[in-house]
């Protein structure tokens, strides 16, 4: 699972955490790449190892062992620093709770301002204005209406949306999206998932940590299935619902609701459209 245009390489990432016979293996010798302006989602249920994964990626954790390695950075494994910096001027992250990853005393346009500190050349005067406007407007937010807000006096949908507004405003090269539409209504998930599919116009690659297979049929181009820590089946995302090899994958995809029949499983690929999955469950 390995190439050499590859914009991300995983190669054997691990994560253990305790010590002696208290230890608890959460990521076990994960290995995949990510393509430039390729969509991969990591399904899983809860407990599988999906946001362990997205933080090792993020650089939040450290692995036990293993490797990742970004485009021309190499291996970004041990950096730190302003080597780390450099990295996620690159990798940026949309998570869960957005809520969480806010200052609460940083109104809106604080936030975005200190946000572009992380760029060697961040834009300046009119031209940073600008381009936060333009940001925010790409996602459907008002500037005038949302940049003198605290983030308390935003909705969860507009929190959501303002994270992804900082993402067109830093421009990363990889975004990892860790259940971005999970605190979201119904309303607002598909608005989500169109906003991370658009990024891809900009030539984002997204890694998209999901536990909901229609979301990840409705995105992705590939499909990596997480259980127990490891991937146990991986491809374009087609081909894996509509011929799954692994059990877990089966079980996945038998609980996944069709709409209009209750739960059933999908196993032909005539079958397999978006409108067959919901993507509010």
């Amino acid at each position: 699972m390995t190439s050499r245009t590859a914009l991300l390489e995983v190669e054997g990432l691990t994560r253990r955490f305790g010590s002696g016979r208290n230890v608890v293996t959460a990521v076990k010798d994960v290995s995949f790449t990510l393509a430039p302006g390729e969509i991969v989602a990591i399904v899983g249920e809860s407990g599988s190892g999906k946001s362990t994964l997205a933080r090792l990626i993020l650089r939040l954790l450290p692995p036990t062992a293993g490797t990742i390695r970004f485009a021309e950075l190499g291996d970004v494994t041990r950096l730190r620093g302003g080597q780390l910096r450099r990295y996620w001027q690159h990798v940026q992250a949309v998570f869960q709770d957005p809520f969480a990853t806010f200052n609460q005393f940083f109104t809106v346009r604080r936030f975005l301002l200190r946000s572009l500190g992380i760029l060697d050349d961040p834009p300046q005067g009119t031209a940073r204005d600008k381009a936060i406007a333009a940001a925010l407007q790409a996602v459907g937010l008002e500037p005038s209406d949302v940049l003198p807000k605290w983030p308390h006096q935003l909705s969860g949908g507009q929190r959501q949306r303002l994270m992804i507004a900082r993402t067109l405003l830093l421009r990363p090269r990889l975004v990892v999206a860790d259940e971005p539409t999970s605190m979201l209504d119904a309303s607002l998930r598909v608005t989500v998932l169109n906003l991370l599919a658009e990024l891809r116009q900009h030539g984002t690659s997204i890694l998209f940590i999901t536990h909901d297979l229609g979301q990840a049929f409705y995105l992705a181009d590939r499909l990596l299935v997480m259980y127990q820590g490891e991937i146990v089946e991986h491809g374009p995302v087609e081909a894996v619902l509509s011929a799954p090899r692994h059990p877990y994958t089966q079980r996945l995809l038998a609980d996944v609701p069709r709409l209009g029949e209750g739960r059933t499983a999908l196993t032909t690929s005539e079958h397999l459209t978006p409108h067959h999955f919901s993507t509010s469950s």
